[in-house]
């Protein structure tokens, strides 16, 4: 990070052993993220900017099975029951969420959306709700209801059903007959729409409802045409939720049709309580294509988990046995959503070289009047709730601090807000290269940065940039053993991964190590000690900086990147591959006439932009502290530069762009 390009050096070997894993990567020359095929429901659905759900009862949340399914594919949930009406205000003006809460928390602490569900319905109601008569009384009583339980979970609800089935069954279109309709008349609707969005204006507000699957039907044809007068007249409504509880023989073929109309309104679609009798794969798979279909079906949910949590229970309609085992249809959907059921063979799937394309520069410096910037370099990036967060380091002649931007699509990332972070708590003066993951055993988001030392800051939510702690330190001070071996070096880059029991933290120092630190996951960030050089080259631009560690979904195998300096001063990347995050590393694509990324190996169908592959992140998995990238096309978020820059090294002009792996028979 420090030293400028060395021109006209001879790489020394690499000193030290390694041991072996394997890794696949494909990819376009777009510069967006070609889609990455995951192993899991949400995982995979995330990939396509959408959600995949269920339904959650608080009372199984205790369920070892259940909430290992819940934790692992979904990454949408909805309380079955907990927010409904007679949960939530049993008698009038005495709220209790307690249950709904715990789904909520959850949730959160899992990086789940939540959909709310529901505020006004004519089922599991209070009797003292039936029997108000009074028209004044009744619209008092939804407005504080709607206010008050949308006031206790704001910024924390992604969506809500405000209105659910107020529509009637069979062939009149009229409204269905229940206290709100009958004292309140047509208005209740657009009255609770209102209201939800004063309450609440971040949050999606929907209509939901059963049986308007079908575009033929009164029901549905009724229910758009409400959606269109409310679009027209500018009531608040943002989505429209099609519950699709089917029979055996699955969605309607006219389905695709009522999505896409309903999409053409100007609301969102989402598919909210699917399950479907016996639960056939090709009446799954049909379901989830018709949504797959249409860009503003944004997501859906099975109402339950295995069969034994189903209302429907006898017909066996979801995705797992009653025993939590995967089930026909799993498959189907994970393939319907583009996913992958089982990961390659990891031995035999990696490459013993890599090709690569690079799309134009994604994300440039922004200064402002306070940060004169000069480049945007040593990214980190994550997929979460929707969108995708980079943290990235920003310099000048004034040196260097940090900044995090957001956007839900990798074309909106050129024109996203830059919030810097010398403004937080994070505060002013050197910080670089962050890397950013998900701690989940303690609910925590980590900066991990370079300030001299190894610092870290932790934020509850990686969406508020003013939400992150100051500075702390991982070490007292330098270990003995960097000290030692650091010679005219740079203590730099420092990275942190964990497996099932222990935190590893791995740094370089511009001299040809590769150091690694240990604690425990219950220790950390705390005790990291057993300091040791991890690799070393004798040849220091061989082994310099930027080091990278990651997980290989579907194995117990680490790929490990490690930034060089070639022979004509430009930067380029290593690789090897190790069964243990302790053990010894072994080469991979690790040379200058055969790396794994370098501008000989990259092509850039839109200009080449660039002569340096140099410091940045894959795109991972998931966002946990295990840093999990998928077995399949691998994609590098990396900084480089204008091959004619030149001059003091912290103030060349770096930018951001994307590498996607080509020509990979995965």
């Amino acid at each position: 990070m420090k030293c400028p390009r060395r021109p006209g050096r001879r790489l020394a070997s690499l000193l030290g052993t390694f041991a072996a894993v394997t890794l696949v990567v494909t990819g376009t020359a777009d510069a967006r993220p070609a889609p990455v095929k995951a192993s899991t429901l949400g995982a995979q659905a995330a990939r396509s900017g959408r959600y995949f759900g269920t339904a959650v009862a608080a009372g199984r949340l205790g369920d070892g099975t259940y909430t290992a399914i819940l934790d692992r594919e979904f990454n949408a949930v909805t309380p079955e029951n907990e927010m409904k009406w007679d949960a939530t205000e049993r008698s009038r003006g005495s709220f209790s969420f307690a249950a709904a809460d715990q789904i909520v928390s959850h949730a959160v602490a899992h990086g789940q959306r939540v959909r709310g569900h529901t505020l006004v319905w004519h089922s599991q109601l209070p009797g003292w709700v039936g029997s108000i008569s009074d028209a004044t009384t009744l619209r008092g009583v939804m407005r504080s209801h709607i206010t008050t339980e949308m006031g206790h979970f704001k910024g924390k609800v992604y969506a809500w059903d405000v209105v659910n089935e107020a529509f009637a069954d069979g062939g009149s279109g009229a409204r269905r007959a229940s206290v709100f309709q009958n004292v309140l008349g047509d208005g209740f609707i657009e009255d609770a729409f209102r209201t939800a969005r004063s309450a609440d204006s971040a949050a999606k507000l929907c209509y939901n409802d059963y049986n308007i699957e079908n575009w033929s039907d009164a029901k549905t044809q009724a229910v758009y045409r409400m959606v269109r007068d409310f679009r027209s007249r500018g009531v608040p409504i943002d989505c429209v939720g099609f519950q699709s509880h089917f029979g055996s023989s699955g969605p309607p073929a006219s389905f695709g049709t009522t999505l896409a109309n309903f999409a053409a309104l100007g609301v969102d679609v989402q598919i909210t309580e699917l399950d479907i009798a016996q639960a056939p794969a090709t009446a799954y798979a049909n379901t989830v294509k018709a949504c797959m279909n249409v860009a503003r079906c944004t997501g859906i949910s099975v109402w339950g988990i295995r069969d034994s949590d189903s209302w429907r229970s006898g017909e066996h309609p979801l995705l797992f046995d009653a025993a939590g085992n995967k089930k026909a249809a799993y498959g189907a959907v994970l393939s319907a959503l583009g996913g992958s059921v089982a990961a390659p063979s990891a031995a035999a799937a990696l490459p013993s070289s890599f090709r690569w394309s690079s799309g134009r520069q994604l994300i440039a410096p922004k200064p402002d009047a306070t940060h004169n910037i000069a480049g945007i370099k040593d990214p980190s990036v994550v997929y979460y709730n929707g969108k995708w967060h980079v943290f990235a380091s920003v310099a000048g002649a004034s040196g260097y601090n940090l900044v995090y931007l957001s956007f839900s699509d990798w074309s909106q990332a050129g024109s996203a807000t830059h919030h810097y972070l010398d403004r937080t708590a994070i505060g002013s003066g050197y910080r670089a290269a962050p890397q950013v993951f998900y701690y989940a055993p303690q609910k925590l988001w980590y900066l991990v940065y370079q300030t001299g030392n190894a610092s870290y800051s932790t934020n509850a939510d990686i969406s508020n940039p003013n939400g992150w702690s100051a500075p702390r330190n991982f070490y007292a001070s330098m270990p003995d053993v960097i000290r030692q071996n650091i010679g005219n070096g740079y203590w730099v880059d420092m990275w942190v991964i964990c497996d099932s029991a222990d935190c590893y933290l791995f740094s370089s120092d511009d001299n040809g190590h590769l150091y690694r630190s240990q604690t425990t996951v219950g220790q950390f960030p705390n005790g990291f000690t057993n300091t040791v050089i991890a690799a070393r080259d004798a040849d220091k631009y061989a082994l310099f900086e930027a080091s990278n560690v990651y997980k290989v979904q579907g194995g117990n195998q680490y790929l490990l990147l490690v930034e060089a300096i070639g022979s004509d001063g430009r930067r380029y990347f290593r690789s090897w591959t190790s069964g243990s995050l302790a053990g010894s590393w072994s080469p991979l694509a690790a040379s200058e006439s055969n790396p794994f990324a370098r501008a000989s190996n990259v092509s850039f169908p839109s200009g080449a932009w660039t002569r340096d592959i140099s410091h940045g992140e894959m795109i991972r998995a998931g966002y946990d502290q295990t840093l999990t990238v998928p077995a399949c096309r691998l994609q590098y978020l990396y900084q480089g530069l204008d091959p004619n820059a030149g001059g003091d090294y912290n103030s060349l002009p770096w930018r951001l762009g994307l590498l996607t792996q080509t020509g990979s028979a995965c």
